[in-house]
């Protein structure tokens, strides 16, 4: 990829390229009245240049805090540790004045609703020409053409006319496209998108889908993308890291968790599919709904849901560990899985 720094591996002497973002140990802390709430806990995973990763799990595993807590986007009394490495500066404990010169700017993201996202009293235009004057430093006639560039790209049509129209005038799918301009006006290296064809009709999905990954290699940049559609994994993204419980419990490529997945979970979330499998069988849902935070079950989180446990599952929780070249897994029994997994496949 252009601009990015290699290494070369110890094995084979092939280049590696060097992460553009290194999440060490990330953990969000949030008060509640019956005590802190550990949303994310011990997340750690790396982005390389120009690649999708994939967040997925249930609601309430953890993705959107994770993607959040990476732009430091909470405030106090919410307690963020760890590191979060962008360009060898640790965002986490980065100058309020130096983390905006990376936010919005190296790093932009696109949120889970656009309609609230957007500001209701601005034009869509104003909204682009701000993030242009921030961090691009152009005005007047210069930013005008760049604002009517950027909603030419995202594919809304007639976009010199659209810059004066306000969020309200906007198409579901427009106003998210015309948050991805927003997100593109500062040339950002990584774009984080939350959930970002949430509530919109298949077509229009597959349309901003498409979008992205164009985007993604005319602009050479890498994106995080959030969700708990396993299709949308599929279709987008090159490597996934499933979560459950506020914490990572898989990560491979999306080839490689789709033909055999490492962890119970990951096989769960597979079975639950629509048209998974090669007899096309009977959907298999997971039972029962993700654990409590504040009373977290003894050893792996998933075992009370699980059809594989074991008392090996019970005593204390597994942590994230490599397993095979690229793999890595919580899951004490990952070994007895690919053979499960041949049933998932497709």
């Amino acid at each position: 990829m252009t601009g990015a720094q290699v290494t070369r591996d110890a094995g084979s002497g092939r280049a590696v390229a060097q992460p553009l973002l290194s999440v060490r140990d990330l953990n969000v802390r949030m008060p509640t009245p019956a005590g802190a709430l550990h949303v994310v806990r011990g997340v750690t995973f790396d982005v390389r240049p120009g690649e999708v990763l994939g967040l997925v799990g249930e609601s309430g595993s953890g993705k959107s805090v994770t993607l959040r807590a990476l732009l430091r986007l909470y405030r106090p009394p919410v307690a963020l540790s760890g590191e979060v490495l962008y360009e060898g500066q640790n965002l986490l404990t980065l100058g309020e004045g130096r983390l905006r010169s990376v936010r919005g700017a190296g790093i932009s993201m696109i949120f889970q609703e656009p309609m609230s996202a957007l500001n209701p009293v601005l034009t869509v235009g104003e909204q682009i020409l701000e993030n242009l004057r921030e961090h691009r430093g152009l005005r007047g006639r210069a930013a005008h053409d760049r604002a009517a560039e950027l909603l030419d790209l995202t594919g809304i049509p007639s976009p010199r006319a659209r810059l004066g129209d306000y969020p309200h005038q906007f198409s579901g799918g427009m106003r998210q496209r015309a948050m991805i301009a927003i997100a593109l006006a500062s040339d950002p290296r990584l774009l984080l998108a939350d959930e970002p064809t949430t509530a919109l009709d298949v077509t229009i999905q597959d349309q901003i889908l498409r979008l992205l990954l164009r985007l993604r290699e005319e602009l050479d940049m890498s994106v995080i993308l959030v969700t708990h559609d396993l299709g949308v994994i599929a279709q987008t993204c090159d490597r996934v890291a499933v979560m459950y419980g506020g914490r990572l419990v898989e990560t491979a490529t999306v080839h490689d968790l789709f033909r055999h997945p490492l962890h119970a979970y990951s096989l769960g979330l597979l079975r639950s599919l629509p048209g998974a499998g090669q007899h096309r069988q009977p959907l298999q849902p997971i039972p029962g709904g993700p654990p409590n935070l504040l009373a977290l079950p003894p050893g792996c989180p998933f075992a009370p849901r699980c059809g594989y446990v074991t008392d090996a599952c019970l005593g204390s929780e597994p942590p994230l560990l490599q397993v095979a070249p690229g793999r890595d897994s919580a899951c004490v029994h990952y070994d007895r899985l690919p053979a499960l997994a041949g049933e998932v496949a497709g």
